[in-house]
């Protein structure tokens, strides 16, 4: 079968093609940027901008389904672009898919789509979602992008969506803030840690829902794809364990941290770093469960333990790439 994926070359985008390319499909992987050296000859790459439609409409053409993974991910509380590509972006490659006759979509958007902060500790697929003003850019512009696609799917669009959780693991050649932080712990490089948790998910198992929600979900749904939850200190604990070396020593209360948030995030911005900030800590402070139930039960869903991930990643980052696999399905 034909498909096509739009960030193609991105974190999720490399852990998807490796999959759609093992299950014995045709890819088009669409991306602005093209990864250098060889690449396998049934992926074939196309440039494609999402905010283009003429661009998207000759890029998805001749594809059965269509994953949509591009995204601008940004802690600040006002991104324009941001804004433009996650909501008028998922919009313009729906209306692509859905012109040139693709049988199915699935768009890849996040948990920030949920508001994690009224939540009550808890989100599942009916939990409230993220329109207060207050909140990040890209919580507020993931949960429009649905918003824009439904709009499609009532125009006749077969589309799923799915709403993974923090993704982590290997193969990464972004340097995502998570996976760096669990290899400057697995070097002892991080002496202190952050208290607080978040359900974490290994990519490759994020590149699977994504598989099954196009050949299970029902039309129009939303699944959570959550991991587990961990606390981050247990996390580069462990990240250092894997590695033979020493871990973060404590962990800094989340009420210190929140406590302290009024001086430390402008000291962190004259300093251009966005790591101390609500967006960047918001997650951490309110660590709410994600239910999984839904994706579980209907797609076949399973994703594998924390600390195989973590062993697996630090395997890639010392060189031993650990090959991307695919989930059972049950």
């Amino acid at each position: 079968m034909k498909v096509a994926v739009t960030g193609a070359a991105g974190f999720l985008g490399t852990n998807l093609l490796h999959q759609l390319v093992e299950r014995g499909h045709e890819v088009i992987a669409i991306d602005r940027l093209r990864p250098s050296g060889d690449t396998d000859p049934r992926v074939r790459w196309v440039n494609g901008d999402v905010l283009n439609p003429d661009s998207m409409r000759s890029a998805l053409d001749g594809a059965e389904v269509v994953y949509h993974l591009v995204a601008v991910i940004t802690l600040a509380h006002r991104n324009d672009l941001a804004w433009r590509v996650n909501t008028e972006g998922v919009r313009v490659v729906a209306e692509a898919a859905h012109a040139v006759g693709v049988r199915r979509m699935v768009h890849a958007s996040s948990i920030h789509a949920f508001d994690q902060y009224t939540c009550g500790g808890r989100i599942d697929e009916n939990g409230p979602r993220s329109t207060d003003p207050s909140l990040p850019v890209y919580d507020r512009s993931k949960y429009q992008g649905e918003l824009e696609l439904r709009k499609v799917v009532e125009r006749g669009l077969d589309a799923v969506i799915c709403n993974p959780t923090g993704v982590y693991g290997p193969i990464d050649n972004s340097a995502s803030r998570i996976n760096a932080s669990l290899w400057d712990a697995a070097r002892g490089r991080v002496p202190v840690m952050i208290g607080g948790g978040f359900d974490l998910v290994d990519v490759r198992d994020v590149a699977a829902g994504l598989i099954l929600a196009g050949e299970r979900g029902r039309t129009g749904e939303n699944y959570l794809l959550p991991g587990a939850m961990v606390t981050m200190l247990e996390l580069t604990r462990l990240a250092a364990e894997v590695n033979g070396k020493r871990g973060p020593r404590f962990a800094i209360p989340l009420p210190v941290v929140s406590a302290a948030m009024p001086v430390l995030e402008p000291i962190a911005k004259l300093f251009g770093s966005d790591k101390v900030s609500r967006a960047a800590m918001g997650a951490l402070l309110s660590a709410p469960e994600v239910d999984g139930a839904k994706a579980r039960t209907e797609l076949g869903y399973a994703p594998r333990p924390t600390e195989r991930t973590v062993r697996d990643l630090i395997a890639f980052y010392k060189g031993e790439s650990p090959e991307p696999e695919a989930l059972s399905i049950a």
